[in-house]
């Protein structure tokens, strides 16, 4: 008797739920348990999934924190890094993740509280030239209207990409794949620490790619 949940690659194409998953990650979500079914069909079909991806030149990960993802190994199915600002805040936000704090509201945290903890850590002229590295003088009040935005635009991409979810105008709930912005500093002691000095220095990497080809804050963006 064959308990396996599906056969073979053909059996998992023909499931429902393979085409929206398939785009989902092909666009670079991280698909964890708080996606219930879609986090179901990729544990029951991994290791045909990682079969297929590998065609692609793709590893499919699964991580124990529980959030599955693509790393693509070349640009056959395109690839669109992170840029600078997006990073920060992403790491900003994983900070967030790890204080206990967070817990005791359920990983609910205000949009404002990442924009204020990120300031902090980087400084307000330096998040300035993280968002615009290409001006060299920006309107104090101009400046800090459009690095509202665009950490608001940086937390919807967040969440497209399956790290946050938005749950209103003014919160967002943190979702376990935003350790991956702490892969960089695991297995060290004090990983919260760790990650402040990450984010200080203006340092934005996955600690799954190399690093010398991601952008420091006083560098241009990613395109």
């Amino acid at each position: 008797m064959n308990d396996a949940p599906f056969s073979g690659l053909e059996a998992v194409v023909a499931d429902d739920r393979f085409p929206e998953v398939d785009l989902q990650l092909r666009r670079g979500r991280h698909i964890g348990r708080e996606d219930g079914l879609a986090y179901e069909f990729v544990a029951d079909a991994q290791p045909f999934l990682e079969e297929l991806y590998r065609r692609y030149g793709c590893e499919l990960v699964r991580q124990s924190d529980g959030y599955f993802y693509l790393l693509p190994s070349n640009d056959r199915l395109g690839r669109r890094r992170l840029t600078v600002g997006e990073m920060l805040v992403g790491q900003t936000a994983a900070l967030l993740y790890l204080d206990p704090a967070t817990l005791q509201h359920h990983g609910v945290v205000a949009r404002d509280a990442i924009l204020q903890r990120l300031a902090a850590l980087i400084g307000a002229d330096a998040l300035v030239r993280a968002f615009h590295p290409r001006k060299r003088r920006v309107d104090e009040r101009v400046a800090a209207e459009a690095v509202r935005g665009q950490t608001a635009e940086a937390l919807r991409r967040l969440a497209d990409l399956g790290f946050v979810d938005s749950v209103d105008d003014a919160h967002v709930r943190l979702r376990p794949a935003l350790l991956r912005f702490a892969e960089p500093v695991r297995g060290v002691q004090d990983r919260l620490a760790a990650l402040e000095k990450l984010v200080a220095r203006g340092e934005a990497a996955f600690g799954d790619e190399p690093a010398d080809e991601e952008p420091r804050a006083e560098d241009e963006p990613a395109s």
